[in-house]
């Protein structure tokens, strides 16, 4: 597999894949909105969204966007993202991406 850097993409069509119900589709856009979309809050409710899948891997990438975000923004709301990120700690398949996304707000998140 070769990484991609990630296209930025417009809502519409962000909105399109992420209701789209498959999975790599959701995953490739949340991903693309963290990076480009210029409204962290938007992006982090998105995020916030995905979180509740019954799909381990969308629930993954949806905390790394939420680390993306405050990586880049440099804030997310904390009293938001933290209960739902460390909701995640407990399942085997997104707890190192919510550690990732936790220790991204801590260093990034002012």
């Amino acid at each position: 597999m070769r990484y991609e850097e990630p296209e930025p993409i417009d809502r519409a069509a962000a909105i399109v894949m992420l209701e789209s119900g498959d999975a790599e589709q959701a995953e490739s856009a949340i991903i693309q909105l963290a990076l480009s979309d210029p409204d962290g809050n938007w992006v982090i409710l998105q995020a916030l969204r995905l979180l509740k899948s019954r799909i381990g891997s969308v629930r993954a990438t949806a905390a790394t966007a939420i680390g993306h975000v405050a990586r880049i923004h440099g804030s997310v709301d904390k009293d938001t993202v933290l209960p739902a990120l460390h909701a995640l700690m407990t399942d085997p398949e997104t707890a190192g991406r919510a550690e990732d996304a936790l220790d991204d707000i801590e260093i990034f998140a002012k």
